[in-house]
């Protein structure tokens, strides 16, 4: 299955409610397939009516084309903090963020990178991780996803006052 010409023709369905498809994945099991959509909103979180909505659409598409043989669930949600990357369009406009990728196969020895995207120059994606630069096509890459910074978000606990940071208290 065509994992990109199918998040093309979800994006052509969702255009009416304001959102675009910016990835599929599809995980075959014996028993219950998942197809995972993931969608955005230009300048907007996306939101739990738009996952609904677009849920609807994209279930009543599905059955009229029918593009993936067998029983499957529809999972549609957000990106989240820790959105993946399927393009290399999106890789460019994370650009200077951290992000952990899984490659097909080993480059350098490496199957699994977690570093910066420095740059992005057409399909070829610039990675700088452990001091060094790795360079590779985006077709090379099986799984992506971007770094939360948790410490910019706010998430990251502010030590209690009179007590040092990552210290335990003697008892």
């Amino acid at each position: 299955m065509d994992t990109q010409a199918l998040a093309q023709r979800f994006t052509e369905v969702l255009a009416d409610l304001g959102l675009e498809c910016i990835g599929v994945e599809f995980t075959p099991s014996q028993g219950q397939s998942t197809l995972r959509v993931y969608l955005d909103a230009e300048g907007r979180e996306v939101n739990l009516d738009d996952c609904e909505a677009a849920s609807r659409e994209l279930s009543a598409m599905l059955d009229v084309e029918d593009p993936i043989p067998g029983h499957y669930v529809l999972e549609v949600s957000s990106p989240g903090i820790d959105r993946p990357l399927f393009t290399a369009a999106q890789f460019a406009k994370v650009a200077g963020t951290e992000v952990k990728i899984l490659l097909k196969a080993p480059l350098e020895g490496r199957r699994r990178l977690r570093g910066r995207v420095v740059s992005v120059d057409g399909e070829r994606i610039s990675l700088e991780a452990e001091g060094k630069t790795f360079e590779f096509d985006h077709d090379a890459v099986e799984s992506a996803r971007v770094v939360p910074d948790w410490m910019a978000l706010g998430y990251v606990p502010q030590p209690k006052p009179g007590k040092k940071p990552g210290k335990k208290a003697a008892k």
